[in-house]
């Protein structure tokens, strides 16, 4: 049973930074895309970032919601299993439950609705 399991949530200041990470297990990703969605408070989920495949170069790109460009930065450890997502110069707008996704398929990983694995969530709240 895969399982992916969200960690680094917690209070911040604005401006602050925060690093959340998330480990698999049950399958590897390995070669596969890993995300993150973000659900704030009365909002419907929303795509944050995803670590994708670049098969032709054997290594991993960043695609990011255009609200987190140049400031949040989101990584793999295959050995691990795990995607990391740096979070810089945090706002209010950003406080949401963070949410780590994966799927095998390439074409589903920035579509909320076929995304096959998800995790609990963690919180992030910024305060000013």
């Amino acid at each position: 049973q895969v399982q992916l399991v969200e960690s680094g949530g917690g209070l911040v200041q604005a401006g602050g930074s925060l690093r959340l990470s998330c480990a698999a297990s049950g399958r590897s990703f390995s070669g596969y895309p890993m995300a993150w969605f973000r659900q704030a408070p009365g909002k419907e989920r929303e795509f944050v970032a995803a670590a994708r495949w670049s098969g032709g170069g054997r290594t991993y790109y960043g695609d990011y919601a255009d609200f987190v460009k140049g400031r949040f930065t989101i990584s793999r450890d295959d050995a691990k299993n795990a995607v990391s997502l740096q979070m810089n110069s945090l706002n209010a707008e950003d406080t949401a439950v963070y949410f780590c996704a994966a799927d095998p398929d390439d074409s589903h990983i920035k579509a909320l609705p076929f995304v096959n694995y998800w995790g609990k969530g963690t919180l992030v709240t910024v305060y000013s």
